[in-house]
């Protein structure tokens, strides 16, 4: 979702892109609605959260807690930078508005300009993707420069890396050569005990998001950042950002030197009904795509012909208005076909939502059941930007919960 890589001044863009017509508040709150009535629907799976889960679209920022949030913005109102009072009613709701939407994303760019905010809401991030039990997590992010703080885009990511060895919760794998030197359990599905040690454990990677409103040359630093930070566990490059900002072949110098040094590419694609620029990445043969939400029918087909995998966030598109109401969702047709794709959050925090939460809408709204629900958790491996370990690792957990669990109640 692009929203969380905007600034303050485009409001009004994100506005007219999200509220395309005079009915758009009817087919958000007919969203909404229907969003309701699924959750009632889905409150006996509560199986789901003991599932081991993959996450592969999950921006950083806009997965920050609501706690977290509040207290950084109370912080900055009593520094005088931001009237608290105007944002505070926001933070506490989970079902928010899209204007209201908008506002917590403008916040959320206010407050990540600090190192010591940006190390706290990665750890606390991780800690709670691994409550759900995510066992693997590529978190997407934009290196941020902030020069009255001396914040450069490489000490934003090193306040990034210090969150993830902050964690205290759950054992974090995130760097490659260290998993190959050290780790004695890869044997062993990841919720087994490993010398009588319960501890979870997580895989942690990360996409260096390029915003459409960068230059090229900004771009390119970005990739240059990511393959700086490839032993820390940086594994691809994300295009992201307001859709109606830039061009798309800005980027393409920056995104095909990424694929020539051997980093994956993950696009946002068709969040808005931009035809040479959805035929352009589609071309460009990304190995993921983001979303697809307004791509038409020979668009469509074109993906299917070439097999990308899709990152699909319903709550996100709902809430956004991209999507009108979740039973006309995109996911049907492509999981009906058995098209590669994965279920994610976009931005937990600011949606309100989880990994589990959105395998629970799947299931409930599309009738899928619990031996496919499993099928399509577990097929996530095949998508992820690590390497053939890692891979086999992930499949041997989702095996073994899948051999203790499905025949465990068949008639689920």
């Amino acid at each position: 979702m692009f929203f969380d890589r905007m600034d303050s001044n485009s409001r009004e863009s994100r506005l007219i892109i999200a509220i395309q017509s005079q009915s758009a508040h009817f087919l958000e709150l007919r969203g909404v609605k229907k969003e309701r009535e699924v959750a009632r629907k889905g409150k006996n799976m509560e199986w789901l959260e003991s599932m081991p889960k993959v996450e592969l679209h999950a921006h950083l920022n806009g997965s920050i807690r609501n706690s977290t949030l509040l207290e950084l913005a109370r912080n900055l109102g009593d520094e005088g930078d931001i009237e608290f009072s105007e944002v505070e009613h926001v933070i506490l709701k989970d079902d928010r508005s899209l204007v209201e939407v908008f506002k917590l994303f403008d916040l959320i760019h206010v407050v990540t300009t600090d190192h010591e905010a940006i190390t706290r809401i990665t750890k606390e991030v991780i800690e709670d993707f691994a409550s759900e039990n995510v066992v693997y997590i590529e978190l997407r992010t934009t290196p941020k420069r902030n020069d009255k703080i001396g914040m450069s885009k490489r000490s934003y990511m090193e306040a990034v890396m210090q969150g993830v060895k902050a964690v205290t919760t759950v054992d974090v794998c995130f760097s490659p050569q260290t998993e190959q030197l050290t780790s004695s359990c890869h044997s062993r599905p990841i919720h087994e005990p490993c010398n009588d040690d319960l501890r979870k454990k997580i895989y942690v990677r990360f996409l260096l998001s390029i915003d459409r409103r960068e230059s090229a040359a900004s771009a390119m630093e970005t990739v240059d950042l990511a393959l700086g930070m490839r032993e820390m566990g940086v594994v691809g490059i994300d295009l992201s950002g307001n859709p109606t900002k830039g061009e798309w072949v800005t980027f393409i110098p920056a995104l095909e030197y990424a694929r020539k040094q051997g980093l994956k590419i993950s696009l946002h694609c068709g969040e808005v009904p931009n035809r040479t620029e959805i035929n352009g990445m589609l071309d460009f043969h990304p190995d993921r795509v983001g979303h697809a939400c307004c791509l038409n029918d020979a668009e469509f087909e074109c993906l299917k012909t070439l097999k990308i995998p899709v990152e699909i966030c319903l709550t996100s598109n709902i809430r956004t208005g991209t999507i009108s109401s979740i039973d006309i969702h995109h996911f049907a047709d492509l999981h009906r076909d058995k098209h590669p794709m994965v279920l994610c959050t976009d931005d937990a925090g600011v949606f309100s939502t989880s990994l589990s939460g959105e395998y629970k809408i799947a299931a409930s709204t599309f009738g899928i059941k619990r031996e496919e629900v499993y099928r399509l958790a577990s097929d996530a491996v095949h998508f992820i930007f690590a390497d053939d370990g890692v891979k086999t690792e992930l499949r041997n957990t989702f095996m073994a919960f899948i051999k203790q669990n499905l025949f465990s109640d068949c008639d689920h």
